[in-house]
Formats: C-alpha cells, sequence, structure tokens
C-alpha cells in the first residue's frame, strides 16, 4: 500500500514567523512580559521584555506617533496602535511586525478593543466621530459620525470599552457623552447625554466598568456617569473644586485615563492648578488635596495602591513625585530628566518605567528603593504600554 503524500503550502507571512520563533527561542514564548515603547518621531515601536529589562526588536512604519497610544488582543499577541494620522495599526509581537495597517481618519486621538476582543474602535477628531473595524481584519464594520446640533461634527475624545461590547465616550465640543451598544456591530445603538459640562477632553472608566469620568476643561468639575444605572443621567461631580483661585495657563492637558485608583479613593489631576484631587469613589466627593510640583498630567498607582505616582507638564516636565496614599504627603522627588512623557508599572509593580523623551531613553525604577535599575536607549520615546493591559476593562 502506498500512502498519499499531502503538500501543505504555508504562506510566506506565516512561514518567516515560524523561522523567527524557531530562531529566535529554543521554546515558544508567552507574551505576559513583552510591551511596546513608542517612538514617535520615528514613527516606530520597540518590543520589550520587563522581566529582564531590554529591547528585543524595533519595528518602524507606523506612520504619525505623536499622541499614539495602544491596546491588546485578548492572547496580547497584536497590538492595535492608534496613530495621530488617522493610522490603525496591528502588530505582531511574536513575530516583530506589521500585521496590517490602515489609514481610517485624518485625525485621531486614540482607541479601545471590545469586552469580546473581536472589535477595535477608533475615536477621531478629523472628521469627527468613532470607526469601529473587524480586530481580525482590520475591515469597517460602522462608522458612527459625532454630529450634533444636527449639522456640526465635534471631536471625540475619552474613548473606553465598557462590559456588553459597549464604547463610551465624549464630544469635546458639542459637551455630550455617548454610549454606542455594538453588539450587533452593522446596527450600533447610540445612547446620547447632552449638556454635560463644558468640554469634555478626557475619560476613564473604572476597573470594574461601572462608572465612567470626563474631565471637563471648560469649567472646574467631572461629569459622572453610572453605566450599571444610565437611564438616570449623566451628574456633575467636584464642581468649582477652584472656585475662588486664580487658574494658572495650562500647559499639556492632564490625562484622565490613567487616573490613579487606590482603595476607596481615586487621585485625578487638578486642571491648571499645582494640586492633585483625593476623592472618595463611594461618594464622588472631594476628601482632600496634595499639592505638588507642577500641573499634574499622569496620575496613576502603583498595582498594591500603596503609593501614587505624578510627572508633570513645562516647565516640571523634569520631576516625578511620589504620593504615599496612607499619609497623603509627598515621598520622593526624582529627576529622571528632559520631558518626562509616560509611566508604566509591570504587572506585579516592583518596578517603573519612565520614558525621557528629550534625553532618548527609557529608565526603569525599583519603586521600592526609587533606584534606577536600567536604561533603555529610544528615540524621542512617549507612551509605554505592557501587554497585562490585555486582560483590564478601559486599556
Amino acid at each position: 500500500m502506498i500512502a498519499e503524500r499531502h503538500q501543505h503550502h504555508v504562506p510566506a507571512a506565516l512561514a518567516g514567523c515560524l523561522l523567527l520563533l524557531v530562531a529566535g527561542c529554543a521554546t515558544p514564548r508567552g507574551t505576559g512580559d513583552l510591551g511596546l515603547v513608542v517612538e514617535r518621531v520615528a514613527g516606530r515601536v520597540q518590543v520589550v521584555n520587563t522581566s529582564q529589562p531590554r529591547s528585543l526588536a524595533t519595528i518602524a512604519g507606523l506612520g504619525d506617533l505623536s499622541h499614539a497610544s495602544l491596546v491588546y488582543s485578548r492572547d496580547a499577541r497584536y497590538a492595535y496602535v492608534f496613530g495621530r494620522d488617522g493610522g490603525l495599526t496591528k502588530v505582531d509581537l511574536l513575530c516583530r511586525r506589521i500585521d496590517k495597517r490602515v489609514l481610517q481618519a485624518g485625525n485621531a486621538i486614540g482607541g479601545a478593543i471590545s469586552q469580546d476582543g473581536k472589535l477595535i474602535a477608533v475615536s477621531n477628531y478629523t472628521p469627527g466621530g468613532v470607526k469601529v473595524f473587524d480586530a481580525a481584519t482590520l475591515e469597517l464594520l460602522a462608522d458612527i459620525p459625532a454630529v450634533y446640533a444636527n449639522v456640526q461634527h465635534s471631536k471625540v475624545v475619552g474613548l473606553v470599552d465598557a462590559p456588553g461590547n459597549r464604547f463610551v465616550f465624549s464630544l469635546y465640543d458639542a459637551g455630550e457623552i455617548w454610549i454606542a451598544d455594538l453588539r450587533d456591530p452593522k446596527q450600533p445603538a447610540v445612547l446620547k447625554f447632552t449638556n454635560v459640562g463644558k468640554q469634555p477632553y478626557d475619560g476613564t472608566v473604572t476597573p470594574d466598568g461601572r462608572y465612567y469620568i470626563a474631565g471637563l476643561f471648560g469649567e472646574d468639575g467631572l461629569a459622572l456617569l453610572d453605566l450599571w444605572q444610565p437611564e438616570q443621567g449623566v451628574r456633575r461631580v467636584l464642581q468649582g473644586y477652584g472656585r475662588g483661585e486664580q487658574p494658572l495657563p495650562v500647559y499639556k492637558m492632564p490625562h484622565m485615563d490613567y487616573w490613579a485608583l487606590a482603595g476607596d479613593r481615586a487621585y485625578a489631576p487638578a486642571v491648571g492648578r499645582h494640586e492633585v484631587l483625593v476623592i472618595d469613589q463611594r461618594s464622588w466627593k472631594e476628601v482632600g488635596r496634595v499639592t505638588v510640583a507642577g500641573q499634574p498630567v499622569f496620575v496613576i498607582a502603583r498595582p498594591d495602591g500603596r503609593h501614587v505616582w505624578v510627572n508633570f507638564a513645562p516647565p516640571h516636565n523634569d520631576t516625578v513625585q511620589v504620593i504615599d496614599t496612607l499619609t497623603g504627603k509627598i515621598v520622593q522627588t526624582l529627576t529622571p530628566g528632559k520631558a518626562v512623557l509616560h509611566m508604566e508599572f509591570t504587572p506585579r509593580g516592583e518596578h517603573v518605567w519612565i520614558s525621557v523623551r528629550d534625553d532618548n531613553r527609557v529608565d526603569v525604577y525599583d519603586t521600592g528603593t526609587f533606584a534606577k535599575i536600567a536604561t533603555l536607549p529610544a528615540q524621542n520615546p512617549s507612551g509605554i504600554f505592557f501587554t497585562p493591559r490585555a486582560q483590564r476593562i478601559g486599556q
């Protein structure tokens, strides 16, 4: 008896990936300790290893990465990178190459991945709106124009994912918050909330997916939406937190998507002020303030919640401060270098990676001793994103 011989044709891209995996390691590796560092000017990303702080590869050809952000697929193999030029790029971390790329708008400002991992949503400035793509193919599935007052287009900001395959986002020019239900991607159902406050500039969602919070640039305060009970509408919280005080010029917009949530308290940047606001998450009322070195940009909590790390807008953007959440006091001030942009903790918080853009490097600090333990060269680095984000709501 003669056995039949079958020829299996392996696509060239897959064959190249398999060769890379075989050549690069004796056994297949996971992705849990990988991440990407954005090199904004060069239009590329570095694949990094967080277990042994080092760069593994550089992937170029991602376009304009100023203000770029990204999300990960559920298996953390792929990153979806949102470029300022409207580019949406799917990056393969294991093969260390671009898998797919589309130019979907003229000016984009971030995105999110759906709860089931099948949809990628992108928020756009030009034209204003949200576009939703198939995560596997990057095929356009839905286009949601941010039209208000029947004719005008608004910039869209603060786009996050929420349970139930929903996306929540803010309309900066319109002063609105929308919930888009994408359980049927071909027919998205949109729930709109108007008059939420002046110029919502960014948004975040609590780790349990319950509350969406939008920061307001045109007035002091925040807009809060309970996603478990959206019928209750949007309510204002922390209204007038700067009442009676002269606001300072805002040199860089703070970021809401990196709010520090520690225990039953939230730590948020005060717009145009040298303060971090301390908020009770049960009542959403201010319970304290921490005076800091400058205008806060990122306020992020170490995974155990004991410390909150803060960086700042110019002219104090060479500084990082650490707040002890037990005492509310500054316990450490670091000066890593020129133009500190982003910070990212390793999954269990033993290290923090800090991008120092104008010194062309990423520094790694021990969060217990505050000692610098490693430096990685990078060209004008900005965003740092580690793969454990794949398992978190809103990241």
